[in-house]
């Protein structure tokens, strides 16, 4: 590939070549010389270290220091103080080659470059380098000394490995051009290193010169290229390596590239035409150190080419002796002044010619901003690769999750893998804290894994080395291959080096996930289960698995995770829920709640809110809270069933109920249409409470014809924890309902007016439970929830999931006597064993998104069709001239504007609904919009009814509108 002309980096204006000039004009032999040191500073060492280093500032005029481990407060206070002490700015330098959290503690520390290696996507490279850029700037940092553009093409590299991008060298180049483009645009000068290249590296040039054997022509095709791109690409600086290179320069006995005029000056900079700043590697490395005074290799870096000696030695001696070398002719005064010129070039680009002390206020805060957290979350997402997945197991949410466990080893209880796969689906989780030892360890985790089809295992705390086999041990690799010797499907997550994957082969399908970072682990976990792609390309080969192998686990059509940017919302919009929501909770509106937005398929607004109850140590909501759904039951469960049948033909919403349900011939409700009862128009009275009235005494305690305390052989219908009926009170109940009185509400015509029933979704769920000869409970979870993975979205859960996490409704002092958690709070629902059609449902903010998005995109989710496109469309228009519902689903009301609950933007396409214990769902096609709103308003009363007079739902509702761009 033909590149361009490398230019002068440091060509200034004008105005730059004006400071540049006037400050040299000032400058003594000796703060000449001073430019070029650029030396090591900590700010966690002792105030002596702090004397030490404004003695080199006051004494030797040093240009420069690079900050090691500290943290960042304690350095913006030092550099403030060094800036200070110095008459010339100085350079400040940090080696923070996957952000500051590298070196100093409390920061941001991103993927590592293997891991970049392994995203398809260089924008996002870009994006890192300009935040890691962004935080440098705001700490005074001018110089980050990244990134590492060496190609890793020995795997058992000791010092390079992970820091490199990979093995190819179109996928280094570009991801390093991308990053150092990324940091230039904040002005941070970036720097390639190790040159010439230090990936065939066989020894650590920390502790030795290594042997880079490569011939010219391999060095020209392979390992510098990299850098000719990042020179052609504006590339500020290039930090040359301590290694041996015979192939560019053979005539000195194990010369570094640091030292070698040959390669720093004729191949560097007048071959490849590097015209930025030259640092040399640590000059206190053992690739220099070991075998020759520092002032020596001092002054044999400054004569090689180098413009600024990194972390040197002695500055007293290297000053006497740089300053002998220009006395005695072996430097030239204008070779020192080319350099010191160079030098203050670079310091104004970087902006030192204004130079303004470090602001302390809200560093921290501004170090680690929201916007740079979901940078890391994306980078983290888009770098997990499949690498096998022969059986197609890919993604799992077609498995029965009810037979899957997951073993983790090396990790501990409550890991965040885990935590992120019980998010997804009930895994049975087993972890083991240290590696297997032997045969006996591996029977144990055989016997915690028991009947499972399905196995996970994931591999934390691996290390970096082959020698140490990565961490992955013989009796690991043996629990595999006893999993398969029992028929077990076996998946495997390493969450480390890419370099390891050849050991885990006879596993059916493979993840690489490189890195241990909490994101990465929910990152993979939803790739397994299908709530992310899998994008990932191996950045190196290993074994069979060839560089740039990434299978797609594509979950077409599901909701993914990405910033409300990307999808034409603004999150400085989308913010103001999170103090709207907290206030509410600390006014003791609610006691906490799930909020969901999700545009154009992305999940852009994700958070949960307080507690379970308000007491101070309540369980806090998270993402597997599960809310008791009440009338949402209507929408999401019942209509949903009818929507199937009536796309099966097994319904015809036009005829009457009557034709499903003979035992309505001769009642009140004969005639009654299936449609009206969508459209709670059929006449129906809006609440029957002597339906389940009638099951207690006339003093008002339970009616011990139907219940008991204890389940036995005749009460095997649970209402709640500690209470059981008969089974036949079910059939009770619907003798009632058919019995029930009519509504006196009529139209101008005659006809029955609009009335809000919950007896309509009692009948619709017996037409349902008649045609499909199966109980609605079971009907739409194998129909429905099921084909979408929908584990959390149930009837019933203390009796289908195992532990569940639910918030509690009511302190039922009335019917039940005790507080209702896991067990409906509807009474009517109660009595029939916790299923019916009007209320009854529990779920999580994430199924029923899921379920929302499948009708809003017509009726497919994730290569599921449930519904048939013309369905949903049909269900939801406004054909009735006696209800503003559709056929089902609430609609925006045009004849009222005082709604508590719903925005007035909300086009009249959008359909939705509500749920009395404080929930609300809504869906705008014209805007591809999925709001889902989920809280336990009647905890512990039901006389909390401040949720609607303080519009809580609807304001929410309205920032989601206006969080809306106007696209062009």
């Amino acid at each position: 590939m033909a590149l361009p002309k490398p230019v002068d980096v440091l060509q200034m204006p004008l105005a730059g070549e004006h400071w540049v000039d006037s400050v040299f004009q000032t400058m003594t032999p000796e703060q000449k010389i001073g430019q070029f040191f650029m030396v090591a500073a900590w700010s966690n060492h002792s105030d002596n270290h702090r004397q030490y280093i404004e003695t080199l500032i006051h004494n030797y005029h040093i240009g420069g220091v690079i900050f090691f481990q500290g943290g960042p407060y304690r350095q913006a206070v030092l550099t403030n103080r060094y800036q200070a002490a110095s008459k010339i700015p100085l350079f400040i330098g940090i080696d923070g080659e996957w952000g500051l959290g590298m070196r100093l503690d409390s920061t941001m520390e991103f993927p590592k470059q293997m891991t970049l290696g392994a995203i398809r996507d260089n924008d996002l490279i870009y994006r890192m380098g300009a935040e890691i850029g962004r935080q440098c700037s705001r700490l005074g940092i001018h110089i980050n000394f990244a990134p590492v553009s060496d190609i890793n093409s020995n795997p058992q590299n000791p010092v390079i490995g992970n820091r490199s991008f990979g093995e190819g060298k179109e996928n280094v180049a570009g991801k390093a051009s991308a990053y150092m483009r990324g940091l230039q645009a904040q002005h941070i000068i970036a720097t390639a290193k190790h040159f010439p290249g230090h990936g065939d590296a066989s020894t650590d040039s920390h502790h030795t010169l290594p042997l880079i054997s490569r011939s010219s022509e391999q060095l020209h095709d392979i390992d510098l290229y990299p850098f000719r791109r990042l020179i052609a690409d504006s590339l500020m600086g290039v930090v040359t390596g301590h290694l041996h290179v015979p192939g560019v320069d053979n005539q000195t006995p194990a010369v570094a590239a640091t030292l070698s005029g040959k390669i720093v000056t004729d191949l560097l900079q007048k071959e490849l035409g590097f015209r930025g700043i030259v640092f040399t590697d640590a000059l206190n490395m053992g690739g220099v150190s070991r075998s020759q005074r520092s002032e020596v290799v001092n002054l044999k870096a400054l004569a090689a080419g180098n413009d600024i000696l990194l972390y040197p030695e002695n500055i007293r001696e290297a000053t006497r002796v740089i300053l002998e070398a220009i006395q005695n002719g072996t430097l030239s005064q204008s070779f020192i002044d080319e350099k010191v010129k160079k030098i203050l070039r670079a310091k104004y680009w970087s902006g030192l010619h204004q130079y303004k002390p470090i602001a302390l206020a809200s560093l921290a805060q501004d170090l680690s901003s929201p916007a740079a957290k979901q940078l890391k979350r994306e980078l983290c997402e888009q770098a997990v690769t499949v690498v096998s997945d022969a059986r197609k197991l890919l993604p799992m949410s077609k498995l029965d999750t009810s037979r899957v466990a997951s073993v983790a080893i090396g990790a501990m209880p409550g890991n965040v893998f885990q935590k992120a796969l019980a998010s997804l689906a009930p895994v049975q989780q087993i972890v083991s804290p240290e590696r297997p030892q032997g045969d006996a360890e591996v029977e144990e985790l055989l016997a915690s894994v028991g009947d499972a089809s399905t196995v996970i295992i994931s591999f934390h705390g691996m290390n970096q080395s082959a020698f140490r086999q990565y961490g992955i041990n013989q009796p690991s690799l043996s629990l595999i291959k006893r999993l398969k010797e029992k028929g077990k499907l076996v998946v495997v997550a390493a969450f480390g080096s890419a370099y390891s994957l050849n050991k885990l082969t006879e596993a059916d399908a493979i993840v690489c996930a490189y890195q241990e970072f909490d994101e990465m682990q929910q990152a993979t976990a939803k790739v397994l289960f299908g709530n992310l792609p899998s994008k990932g390309a191996l950045p190196v080969s290993t074994g069979d698995f060839k560089e740039g192998l990434g299978l797609s686990a594509d979950p077409s059509g599901r909701l993914l995770p990405a910033s409300p940017e990307s999808v034409g919302m603004r999150s400085s919009e989308l913010a103001k829920i999170d103090k709207m929501v907290e206030l509410a909770v600390h006014d003791r509106v609610i006691p906490g709640c799930q909020v969901l937005v999700a545009r154009r398929g992305k999940i852009v607004y994700d958070h949960n809110f307080g507690g379970l109850t308000y007491a101070g140590n309540t369980e806090k909501v998270t993402d597997q809270t599960l809310y008791d759904l009440a009338s949402l039951t209507k929408v999401l469960g019942t209509l949903q069933a009818v929507m199937v049948l009536y796309d099966q033909k097994k319904i015809d919403i036009t005829q009457k109920a009557s034709v499903y349900l003979p035992e309505l011939r001769g009642s009140n409700k004969q005639n009654m249409l299936i449609q009206d009862l969508l459209w709670h128009q059929a006449g129906l009275i809006s609440f029957y409470p002597t339906l389940w009235d009638r099951t207690r005494t006339s003093s008002g305690s339970l009616n011990p014809a139907y219940y008991s305390n204890q389940s036995d052989s005749a009460h095997t219908l649970q209402i709640a924890p500690t209470l059981w009926a008969r089974p036949a009170v079910k059939d009770s109940v619907w003798k009632w309902v058919i019995q029930s009185p009519l509504s006196r509400k009529v139209d101008a015509d005659g006809k029955p007016s609009f009335v809000y029933s919950d007896l309509s979704f009692l009948m619709l769920q017996k037409i349902v439970e008649r045609v499909s000869k199966q109980s609605l409970d079971r009907f739409v979870d194998r129909e429905i929830y099921q084909p979408l993975g929908l584990k959390y979205l149930t009837f019933t859960p203390l009796q289908k999931l195992t532990n569940p996490h639910c918030a509690p409704t009511e302190q039922d002092t009335y019917f039940r006597n005790q507080l209702l958690v896991g067990t409906v709070h509807d009474q009517m629902a109660a009595v029939q064993g916790g299923v019916s059609g009007h209320a009854g449902l529990f779920g999580n903010a994430h199924d029923i998104a899921k379920l929302l998005q499948m009708d809003l995109q017509r009726g497919v989710y994730g290569g599921q069709r449930i519904l048939q496109p013309q369905t949903l469309p049909y269900f939801t228009q406004t054909i009735s001239t006696r209800s503003h519902r559709s056929l089902g689903w609430d609609k925006p009301n045009p004849e009222s504007t005082t709604s508590s609950y719903l925005a007035p933007q909300a086009s009249a396409q959008s359909f939705g609904h509500t749920g009395f214990t404080g929930n609300m769902v809504w869906v705008d096609p014209a805007e591809e919009l999925v709001f889902v709103f989920l809280s336990n308003r009647l905890y512990p009363t039901g006389g909390n009814n401040a949720i609607n007079t303080t519009r809580l739902r609807r304001r929410i509702h309205e920032v989601i509108y206006n969080s809306l761009k106007e696209e062009k």
